[in-house]
């Protein structure tokens, strides 16, 4: 009976047994798993960390407004609507013979100018030495002036001496007249003394008459001599501003090269003016917002296109005020691109000096005290590293979203 019993009892032992292990193992199992899955999460996690992403992000390029430098009128259109042109293709062209005729009225004035620098650099050397020569010619006829002047001097002193003595004669000879008229009365003296003494006083009558004559054409002599040395002085005064003639020549000539100067300044803008009729692309890109049209006159600044260049192209990223800790330039980045479902290599280069919404338009302002904050936003450049390699088929448009992922640790 005791053994029947033991007999019972011993597997009802064993099917508890059997019970309680299933459950602790399932328990250990779940134990694993949700370790594992801790690490897994810790894992990921800590990954996330050496990156910060956003998706509030877009590519950013150059739109280049072409518009004409000078007024005039389209004659052709080289492109249509999203054309892509390079850099240098032509794109319009305005009517060039305005700008012709202006570059011909350009180059007769610059001949004209560099004819009279030319005869204004030849004169001043003939003007040296006629001037040298003038100085020379006015010092020898001064000189020549005085001597004459001296001369006439000493011939007006001697015409001044026989005009003495011819009156000392004159006076002896009408003394000698009075005396020996009383005389020849009384017959005291001969009829012939009488004769010789009348015609003596005649002859020193004339004497005195010519001798005054002769003095007052020396006089007359010394005045035009002393006239001559007058003008001899002026003459040499006037030849001694030959340096200020030569230096006032040189200034005409200066002036005159400088007037070649402006006329060849004229031409090369007129030059440019007929070149700017020719309108290029100045970058590879697409046209887009075409508004130039045949027999159209433009002006001056006018737009007449956009050129959106796909050559230099970055990504601007407004990353959250918290992911911006450990970013900092030249970190490297992936950016993925919607559109073409490709990703591309990138580093940062700027980060924004400002929040975006502080740049806004409308820049936010707390004057009623309910203050909320809000998670800010900063702009991040970030540059594609190697573009052309990976956009040779110019895929890539501003305005595209993208995803880009930046390293920071």
């Amino acid at each position: 009976m005791a053994e029947s019993t033991q007999t019972a009892v011993r597997p009802e032992s064993d099917e508890s047994t059997e019970t309680v292990q299933p459950q602790s193992r399932r328990r250990g199992i779940i134990i694993v798993v949700l370790v594992v899955v801790v690490l897994v999460a810790l894992g990921l996690w800590w990954r996330s960390t050496f990156s910060e992403d956003t998706d509030d992000a877009q590519i950013n390029g150059h739109l280049i407004q072409v518009s004409s430098r000078i007024a005039g009128q389209v004659i052709h259109v080289d492109v249509d609507e999203n054309q892509y042109v390079k850099a240098g293709d032509p794109i319009c062209e305005l009517d060039p013979r305005d700008f012709q005729v202006a570059v011909e009225n350009a180059q007769a004035a610059l001949a004209s100018a560099q004819a009279n620098a030319a005869a204004a650099q030849v004169a001043v050397p003939l003007l040296s030495v006629n001037t040298g020569s003038n100085l020379s010619a006015a010092g020898a006829d001064l000189s020549g002036a005085h001597a004459s002047v001296s001369q006439a001097q000493q011939q007006l002193q001697a015409a001044e001496a026989r005009v003495a003595q011819a009156d000392a004669n004159n006076v002896k000879a009408q003394a000698d007249l009075t005396r020996y008229t009383p005389l020849v009365q009384k017959d005291v003296i001969s009829k012939q003394q009488f004769d010789a003494a009348v015609a003596a006083a005649d002859a020193a009558k004339a004497s005195l008459a010519d001798a005054k004559a002769s003095q007052q054409a020396a006089a007359d002599g010394v005045r035009v001599a002393r006239d001559k040395e007058s003008s001899a002085m002026a003459q040499l005064k006037y030849a001694q501003t030959g340096p200020q003639q030569v230096a006032a020549e040189n200034a005409r000539a200066r002036q005159a090269q400088a007037q070649v100067q402006q006329a060849q300044a004229q031409l090369d803008q007129a030059k440019l003016n007929l070149g700017y009729t020719k309108i290029i692309a100045p970058a590879s890109g697409i046209i887009t917002r075409k508004s130039a049209e045949i027999n159209q006159n433009v002006s001056v600044g006018q737009n007449l296109m956009t050129l959106v260049s796909l050559e230099d192209l970055w990504i601007t990223a407004n990353f959250k005020e918290t992911q911006l800790k450990h970013m900092t330039s030249g970190q490297s980045a992936e950016i993925h691109v919607d559109s073409t479902g490709k990703d591309y290599k990138g580093k940062v280069t700027q980060i924004g000096g400002a929040t975006g919404s502080v740049l806004s338009l409308f820049p936010p302002e707390d004057a009623t005290g309910n203050y909320v904050k809000v998670v800010q936003r900063v702009p991040v450049r970030i540059d594609f590293t190697d573009l052309k390699d990976e956009d040779k088929d110019h895929l890539l448009r501003p305005g595209l979203s993208v995803e880009p992922k930046v390293a920071v640790k």
